[in-house]
């Protein structure tokens, strides 16, 4: 079983050219799996005898200590995989095709407030090297709606200083072009002066040994500036992302736009922002339906 596992992730990575973070992510589910198998039965268990009921056992033990979406996506790692397997002729069936994925949770994300992103934005102050590579990185992701791997992506050839736009290369290596605010177009511009205008291969934001900055670092940046502002939540990178989609929605963005500025292959996954205010909504139902209006 792990031979087929290490198999299928190199398919994952030659042939579907998925990222190291996607490989990575399959590999630990799988080899969650297949710890299980070897706890049931044994490490050498074969493939074929792997059915629908050892599947629903497995994912039967995962509700003590996990939530409902990391049970749903680790039995999609599962049916992906036999999906391969069946593909190449090594398996019969795909057993987790029978086994039903737990209902998620719906979730509201968490987003700031327009002043509590305002405070964080320009909490890095000092104008020094750092401070200015911090401002921008806030900026960036809360005016852009970038994933924080997609930042960290970023050569300086791919922002057009003078048009205000960044090419981004999203998941399965889709480009999409995305506007940048005057704010986070002052703050790179800043940023990149600073640094003496590099050049248009290097990487658009350097950690302090002046390689490209990880999406870790990125995440204690966040948390270093959260603690200046005072601000007692625990928010991610990607809490800016969820801000950036909000803040777009409930300006009255058009939703088919929000999903191309946030790379969402599918509508229903930028559906999740339509959590607007009762205010909100019924202040545009006064403004557009005929019955609301006055007399």
């Amino acid at each position: 079983m792990k031979a087929l596992v290490d198999q299928f992730c190199r398919y994952l990575a030659v042939e579907r050219n998925a990222s190291s973070h996607t490989v990575a992510a399959y590999r630990s589910d799988l080899d969650f799996f297949l710890s299980f198998l070897a706890r049931e039965r044994d490490a050498q268990l074969d493939v074929a005898t792997i059915d629908h009921l050892l599947i629903r056992r497995y994912i039967a033990s995962l509700y003590r200590d996990h939530q409902k979406s990391t049970i749903g996506r680790k039995l999609a790692a599962i049916r992906a995989l036999f999906k391969y397997l069946l593909r190449q002729g090594i398996v019969a069936r795909n057993p987790a095709e029978l086994v039903s994925t737990p209902k998620k949770e719906k979730k509201i994300p968490y987003h700031l407030t327009i002043d509590e992103v305002t405070a964080l934005v320009e909490a890095p102050r000092q104008e020094n090297l750092l401070s200015l590579r911090d401002r921008a990185i806030l900026e960036l992701l809360y005016s852009c709606g970038m994933r924080v791997s997609e930042l960290t992506a970023l050569s300086v050839e791919e922002v057009s200083m003078d048009e205000r736009l960044v090419r981004v290369c999203g998941k399965g290596n889709k480009e999409r072009i995305v506007p940048m605010g005057r704010k986070a177009h002052q703050a790179l511009a800043a940023y990149l002066t600073a640094r003496g205008n590099p050049a248009a291969e290097a990487p658009l934001i350097l950690n302090v040994r002046g390689t490209r900055l990880t999406s870790r670092s990125v995440a204690r940046i966040i948390d270093r500036h959260i603690i200046k502002i005072a601000a007692m939540k625990k928010i991610s990178p990607h809490t800016l992302r969820h801000t950036f989609a909000t803040h777009m929605l409930e300006g009255g963005a058009d939703l088919r736009a929000i999903q191309e500025l946030l790379g969402h292959a599918s509508l229903s996954t930028t559906q999740k922002y339509t959590h607007v205010s009762i205010d909100r909504l019924m202040e545009v139902y006064d403004k557009a339906h005929p019955k609301a209006h006055k007399k």
